[in-house]
């Protein structure tokens, strides 16, 4: 009963840090994924926040910290600790996402990480839970951004052992992207000048309100650079 308890009460942390969508709302973007996109929400100064100001368009923000495509807790992860449970079913324009850092850390340490890395996206961008789920997105005929993570160059960080292994997700995801015309890319680890602190939270892993924004603005780019015909769900 304890644990029935304690797992109910997660349930209602979880499934209030995540926008909610109210029946019949128009909306244009969804935002999943984890911490890097859930950041500085509280202040409403999270990438979601600033997108929606930026674009002028409805933003919903479904992304939680801590979140990984490998979570089996059921009770969390429906309530967002598994990214493909927070995607909302709807005729979104736009599905920004991140994700597989914390499987990374969490599921191998950063470390030996062969074996989750094909699990996430397959050397060749074409297999892996990251690719079906983007595909199953793409299918309700949304443009999907897929999103890198931040890096620390010239500075100190906690997940510095993390660089390998981020480095081979970016490449992967970014062949990813190249089987399907609505799907882009976005990269994150050039955003931050070498030496710079001014990104990053005092922890040195979360983006602090510079690199919310910063993130934002770069994904607002994408999104008014883009031709207005939704290219069709078709992989190359």
């Amino acid at each position: 009963m304890r644990q029935l308890f304690l797992g109910f009460l997660i349930f209602l942390f979880l499934f209030g840090c995540g926008e909610r969508l109210a029946d019949g709302q128009a909306t244009n973007i969804l935002i999943m994924g984890d911490s890097m996109l859930a950041s500085n929400r509280g202040g409403h100064q999270a990438v979601g926040n600033v997108l929606e100001s930026e674009l002028g368009l409805e933003v919903i923000d479904k992304s939680v910290s801590a979140a990984r495509y490998f979570y089996f807790l059921p009770i969390s992860g429906a309530a967002g600790l598994r990214i493909p449970a927070q995607y909302v079913p709807g005729k979104w324009d736009w599905v920004v996402m991140n994700g597989g850092g914390n499987d990374l850390l969490f599921g191998c340490g950063c470390g030996f990480c062969s074996n989750m890395l094909d699990r996430l996206v397959s050397a060749d961008g074409r297999a892996g839970t990251i690719p079906k789920f983007v595909n199953e997105v793409r299918q309700s005929g949304a443009r999907v951004i897929y999103l890198g993570y931040l890096r620390n160059p010239g500075t100190f960080t906690p997940i510095k052992g993390c660089r390998a292994a981020g480095d081979e997700l970016d490449r992967r995801l970014a062949k990813m992207a190249q089987f399907d015309h609505g799907v882009t890319f976005v990269p994150l680890a050039d955003l931050v000048p070498n030496g710079d602190w001014t990104y990053h939270q005092i922890d040195r892993i979360h983006p602090s309100v510079k690199g919310s924004d910063a993130i934002a603005k770069r994904v607002a780019d994408v999104i008014r650079a883009a031709p207005k015909a939704r290219p069709q769900v078709k992989r190359k």
